[in-house]
């Protein structure tokens, strides 16, 4: 097996980016780079997926995918509140909060890309990291959605930390947003 292939396979990321492989293959050169890239694709030891987004195989994991294509980005809205169990409707779209709004459709699958302002893009506070991926905590997920959509339906709020909530919605600098946490916070006490 050749190093190029060692290298690759020694890295724990699935999905890797131009530049993730740049990094793995210690190439700097950009001609290079792109050659060795269309090589290994050409040869099945990479899968493209879209443009300067490859994965090792095609047993990858699609929330890996999502936060490869724009950076930064973090699994957040509807997918990380359904998997808090805070909302009990499916989506077959990975949504994430990311540098820009738009959806796409790669390798079969739909991913729903929400714009978030810098500052709380690279906030880490409530965001956990799951190996390959970012996702937002049920209190980052909660706070996410309520900051674009103020008046957003949960169909379960059991659970949530409010105090965790009144803490980090102080980060976004937005006070609409920590008054309408009141709002949904005396709605749930009833």
């Amino acid at each position: 097996m050749d190093d190029a292939i060692t290298k690759l396979y020694k890295s724990s990321k699935q999905v890797l980016t131009t530049n993730d492989l740049a990094l793995v293959w210690d190439e700097r050169n950009k001609d290079n780079l792109k050659s060795k890239i269309s090589y290994y694709v050409k040869r099945g030891a990479l899968v493209r997926l879209t443009r300067g987004v490859f994965a090792k195989d095609n047993d990858y994991d699609p929330k890996e995918l999502a936060t490869s294509i724009y950076t930064p980005s973090y699994i957040s809205f509807e997918t990380a509140l359904r998997e808090a169990g805070f909302i009990f409707q499916y989506y077959d779209s990975i949504f994430v909060a990311s540098p820009r709004s738009r959806k796409e459709e790669i390798d079969g699958r739909s991913f729903i890309f929400r714009k978030l302002k810098d500052s709380l893009l690279y906030n880490p506070s409530g965001i956990n990291n799951q190996g390959g991926y970012s996702i937002a905590g049920p209190e980052r997920a909660f706070l996410d959605m309520i900051y674009l959509y103020p008046d957003y339906y949960f169909d379960n709020l059991n659970g949530l930390s409010w105090e965790t909530c009144r803490k980090i919605a102080k980060e976004y600098n937005n006070k609409a947003l920590v008054n309408r946490v009141e709002r949904y916070y005396k709605n749930y006490a009833k």
